[in-house]
């Protein structure tokens, strides 16, 4: 068995604690909205019981990626953060039945496992770190998008042209 793959329902039982760096490049659905592979992620996961008895991931990922700036189409280093909270049901019917019961959108009941691949958690947390729209707060180099705002002329000038003096 992998070091990577765990029994998620003993992990947190046991409270479970495993850390980790991984590079963006081995993160295949990662790497694909990046600009490139550089860059890596650190990532923890803690297993416990929630207070209400439940089983609980806390899953937390950090780390730079390159991403493509939408309005000027440059690269970027982008700084996540993000940390999550898992509560495991058996199947589908006990996750439903989880998530009624909590009525906290803040918390995601996910389907738990005998043999859980903690890489596949920890990447479905930096994608969603992502923004939706990666973008510069101030673009670099704004000279090219400038000129082309600046050498179109207003429509509104041409009509003035067209009115009888």
């Amino acid at each position: 068995m992998s070091a990577f793959v765990i029994d998620a329902f003993e992990f947190c039982r046991s409270n479970g604690h495993r850390e980790g760096v991984t590079p963006v490049a081995e993160m295949s659905r990662l790497n694909k909205d990046c600009a490139d592979q550089s860059g890596q992620i650190a990532w923890t996961i803690d297993g416990s019981t929630s207070k209400v008895g439940y089983p609980q991931l806390t899953l937390s990922v950090s780390g730079t990626v390159q991403l493509v700036c939408q309005r000027c189409l440059a690269p970027y280093a982008y700084e996540m953060d993000s940390s999550t909270v898992l509560m495991l049901g058996k199947d589908d019917e006990h996750a439903d039945e989880i998530e009624e019961i909590l009525n906290d959108e803040s918390i995601d009941v996910i389907v738990g496992s005998r043999e859980c691949d903690v890489r596949d958690l920890f990447e479905d947390e930096a994608l969603l770190a992502l923004p939706q729209v990666p973008k510069h707060e101030v673009c670099p180099d704004n000279k090219l998008l400038d000129a082309v705002k600046s050498d179109k002329p207003s429509p509104f000038a041409e009509l003035k042209n067209l009115k009888p003096e």
